[in-house]
């Protein structure tokens, strides 16, 4: 498998939190090529399962990105939209996006309005005063609302960047776009799931549905399962107070908003990365949470492990180093083969 172009095509598929489908059709293929069977459960989550028997291991990386839903179609057949996830407007700004109605999607222009005025009812005079939030958002259709409501769009409606804007930009060794979180992911996830799948061992991977609104599809998923480790791909997220060098070397993350990895797990972490001569960096986040913190906290497993890809501009135009993937997917592989 060839990491950059699996990551061309994920990040080009629109998958919003609920609406994950086109991204779990495009693993399903990969998967099969493989030679493995996967499945789909109530939640949307794609399960490949390695072995027989009820896993002690279950491996995370979630379909779902940060988009936008509509909160209301106006009169004049523009869409006030608000955040699905953790997209803030000033991360994305002004620019095309698509308009998942039924049947194919729609074009709009999301926009804040002009800046050339100093009425103080303007989104540009209030934003001085007050960082941009998403009720200063409209999302233009150049439709009516009564097209529109032909066309199955009411609140709910999930808008998405637009597919014109999920070209990635190669930068010497990096690579940047929207969606690393996960795609990015989902190839290591991929790539590691290529390494173990003739082993005999019980194992479960699971691309997971609707992580960024609370990580519905891993908490739905393991109150059925319910193993000893879950391990989940993440985005390491350069941040001032938990740092990190945007190199291929995973992240490993200690804490965060959800809890800690048990200090055991990190000390095998540490063995792990000199057997391999990775470097690990060790992050200590003062705010997430991902499908194996959030799955700990709930009681619904017993020792999280979240790795992640190096990653800068989280939840934005996202920034990693090429080879970063390929050396989660051989981490997560030792590690696999360590637990089981």
């Amino acid at each position: 498998m060839d990491p950059i172009a699996l990551l061309e095509e994920l990040t080009s598929i629109p998958g919003p939190p609920g609406q994950e489908e086109a991204v779990a059709e495009a693993l399903w293929r990969h998967v099969e090529y493989m030679g493995l069977q996967p499945e789909v459960d109530a939640k949307g989550n794609l399960l490949v399962w390695i072995g027989s028997g009820a896993p002690n291991v279950v491996v995370t990386a979630h379909m779902d990105e940060i988009a936008m839903i509509v909160r209301e179609v106006r009169p004049d057949g523009s869409l006030a939209v608000t955040r699905l996830g953790g997209m803030h407007p000033w991360k994305l700004g002004e620019g095309p996006v698509d308009i998942l109605a039924r049947g194919d999607s729609l074009p709009g222009v999301l926009g804040f309005g002009g800046i050339h005025t100093e009425d103080p009812s303007s989104n540009v005079v209030k934003a001085r005063d007050k960082g941009l939030e998403w009720d200063a958002a409209s999302v233009f259709t150049g439709r009516s609302a009564e097209e529109l409501a032909e066309r199955g769009v009411r609140p709910g409606t999930r808008v998405v960047v637009s597919r014109s804007r999920r070209k990635l930009t190669y930068l010497g060794d990096h690579v940047a776009g929207y969606f690393m979180d996960d795609r990015a992911d989902l190839v290591s996830w991929l790539l590691a799931l290529e390494h173990l799948k003739d082993l005999e061992i019980n194992v479960l991977f699971a691309a997971t549905a609707s992580e960024e609104v609370g990580g519905e599809g891993a908490l739905f998923l393991l109150h059925r399962v319910w193993p000893a480790v879950v391990i989940a791909l993440e985005l390491g997220a350069l941040v001032p107070d938990a740092q990190a060098d945007l190199s291929p070397t995973p992240t490993v993350w200690a804490l965060d908003g959800y809890g800690a990895t048990t200090a055991a797990d990190l000390d095998l972490l540490a063995d792990i990365g000199r057997e391999l001569n990775m470097d690990l960096q060790f992050q200590a986040f003062s705010r997430g949470g991902s499908d194996a913190s959030l799955a700990a906290s709930r009681g619904l497993c017993a020792r999280p492990i979240t790795l992640g890809i190096p990653m800068a501009n989280s939840h934005g135009y996202e920034i990693i180093h090429r080879d970063s993937m390929s050396e989660l997917a051989r981490l997560t592989s030792r590690l696999i083969r360590v637990l089981v």
